[in-house]
């Protein structure tokens, strides 16, 4: 994808524009609790919710917590599919089925 975009800006530039893309950061993947994923797997199934793993490109809490315990992550769908942005918003039911999926989660868990 950065080279796609790299390729993209040098078009630009010559058509009397300028563009230049900087990295301004970069951090490795992050690896998961198998445990965590596995738990939050099931209590998603176990409910009867829709779901599929994700990898994620943001740099969530989650990332830096994963560093001194077993990690996951839950996410809900958005309205309009936006994310990460001032006009996210997601409906009441979409927050309490990612809030059952965590309690169950949890309750799996720390009781297995």
């Amino acid at each position: 994808m950065e080279q796609r975009l790299l390729t993209a800006v040098n078009h630009v530039n010559g058509d009397g524009l300028t563009a230049r893309a900087d990295r301004i950061f970069q951090y490795p993947p992050i690896a998961f609790d198998r445990g965590c994923i596995d738990s939050v797997r099931h209590a998603a199934q176990a409910l009867g919710y829709r779901h599929r793993d994700m990898i994620s490109g943001a740099g969530h809490d989650a990332c830096y917590l994963n560093r001194v315990a077993p990690t996951a992550m839950i996410f809900i769908p958005c309205v309009d599919g936006i994310s990460h942005n001032e006009r996210e918003d997601i409906t009441p039911s979409w927050a309490a089925a990612g809030a059952d999926v965590l309690l169950n989660a949890l309750l799996a868990h720390t009781c297995a």
